[in-house]
């Protein structure tokens, strides 16, 4: 307690905000996402203030290097993180820090960034790195809708770079229309006259459409991989017998969307994350869904309940890769409303080697733990997977109450569950265990640091400790529990244990 005092303390020497870790921060973050898929972010949102009698309001006076109001689309009483969690940082570090955070291996650490990106926060006068930073984030991890919520908070109109951002997720998420309603009233927003041509021609003025197109063509205003594709969307009846183009490499949003449009629709395995969110919609097929999900799954910018949506939806087509999932889950989960042993033992171990492999243990986790906690399975494989099971689940702490070890590494991870690791079976564990008898102090590196800052960097720390650096590994979560991370602090040593055991 000492050392969170100790951190606290020197936070406020710099003139930060402090929050208290039970603000709700040590468990919030692993939620954001079903949060914001549960509760409308609107809702929370104060009214503008309205006057309530005929005297003169008091004047409010800010400074003129002020920070910005408030951003974001989770409220601080959700995540527990302060307004101005970034100020006093450099810009730059922060939009490169944010950027590269590494967290696509490290489930509770998704879960801490997206905390870190969607919560309300003062950027820095003058400047929409941060901002855009936190959005172009949110796209990597292929958290769309967020990200598009984000960019609505702060105004897609209010710069040319949240607009065009804007557009591009509309473009993904089958939203276009609102695009181009916008444009129908300000066309000069249109981030370029592919878009205009686009969105004119969506509202049923062909005339004008091709005319636009033409003048663009012969000007040289249409980029190459746009402009065939817009010729057909166009003039369809002109391309009737004609082959299909050439399948984009690396299409914009835009030109992804004028290929499904004239039907060749583009695969998106292959194209980043964000356009993965285009085949959840019901226009691609259900291995496309699936797929899609899982990929979108696996960075926790869907909930565990929307892939299990996915997978439960009819029976598998087909054997093999996503159908073998399919199949593996469904045949689990009928054996869990059966509330049968037996048949759960039979069904658990192939679903959770199928899912592990797949990247997707937490997921899984999070779905069926505390339906296997009540079974009493008996000694074997599906009882040991069972325990990995609820130890990577949110109810790890209260679950693992109630387990009896059946070898050194479950004791371990048992005590780590209730924070008091105690003999470590491996490197890896001992490195984890100091992590939590250590009193949690600031190191000096990061001492005085803004605390959104410091928290990115204990995390790119936790995984280079991750990948063998075990001294690293050991003050990523002394950063943590000393900013009260506690919850991350054990989720994360979880899942990198239980993931190397597997």
């Amino acid at each position: 307690m000492g050392g969170a005092r100790s951190i606290r303390s020197a936070i406020l020497a710099c003139g930060m905000g402090v929050f208290s870790a039970q603000a709700g921060l040590a468990q919030a973050p692993l939620s954001i996402i079903d949060w914001l898929e549960t509760e409308d972010p609107a809702a929370t949102q104060t009214d503008p203030p309205v006057t309530e009698t005929a005297l003169q309001p008091q004047i409010e006076v800010q400074t003129l290097d002020a920070p910005d109001a408030p951003v974001g689309i989770v409220p601080s009483s959700v995540t527990g993180l302060p307004v101005d969690l970034w100020q006093g940082s450099d810009p730059q570090v922060l939009t490169r820090l944010i950027a590269a955070a590494p967290v696509t291996e490290h489930p509770a650490l998704q879960a801490l960034l997206y905390s870190l990106l969607l919560t309300e926060a003062q950027g820095i006068r003058d400047d929409d790195s941060l901002l855009l930073a936190r959005i172009d984030r949110l796209l990597d991890l292929g958290a769309i809708d967020p990200a598009k919520a984000l960019v609505e908070a702060a105004g897609p109109a209010s710069s040319a770079d949240l607009f065009a951002r804007w557009v591009d997720m509309a473009f993904l998420t089958g939203n276009e229309d609102d695009v181009c309603a916008v444009l129908a009233d300000t066309p000069h927003l249109a981030p370029d006259r592919a878009t205009l041509i686009f969105c004119v021609a969506r509202r049923g003025d062909l005339n004008r459409a091709t005319l636009l197109f033409e003048t663009s063509l012969a000007l040289g205003e249409l980029r190459e991989e746009v402009a065939p594709a817009l010729d057909r969307f166009l003039h369809p009846e002109l391309f009737e017998d004609a082959a299909p183009l050439p399948q984009p490499r690396d299409p914009s949003p835009l030109t992804f969307r004028l290929f499904e449009a004239i039907g060749e629709r583009v695969p998106t395995a292959s194209l980043p994350r964000a356009f993965a969110a285009a085949d959840l919609r019901d226009v691609a097929g259900w291995k496309a869904q699936l797929e899609a999900a899982e990929r979108l799954a696996r960075t926790g910018a869907i909930s565990s309940n929307t892939l299990l949506g996915f997978y439960t939806e009819r029976l598998a087509a087909a054997s093999g890769g996503v159908w073998d999932r399919v199949s593996a889950l469904q045949r689990l989960e009928t054996a869990i409303e059966t509330g049968s042993a037996d048949a759960v033992a039979k069904t658990l171990p192939d679903a959770w080697s199928r899912m592990g492999r797949a990247g997707l243990a937490v997921p899984f986790a999070d779905l069926f733990a505390e339906s296997l906690a009540p079974l009493g399975l008996p000694t074997g494989p599906a009882r040991d997977r069972a325990v990995e099971l609820m130890l990577l689940s949110p109810a790890y702490e209260t679950l693992a109450r109630a387990i009896t070890p059946a070898s050194e590494d479950e004791a371990f991870w048992l005590a780590l569950a209730q924070g008091e690791p105690g003999a470590a079976p491996s490197p890896l564990a001992r490195a984890i265990a100091e992590g939590f008898q250590t009193a949690p102090n600031m190191p000096q590196s990061l001492f005085g640091k803004a605390l959104g800052e410091t928290i990115l960097r204990a995390i790119a720390l936790f995984d280079r400790g991750a990948d063998g650096n075990l001294d690293d590994l050991t003050t990523a979560l002394t950063v943590f529990r000393a900013l009260g991370l506690e919850d991350v602090a054990r989720r994360a040593s979880l899942q990198v244990l239980i993931g190397q055991e597997g």
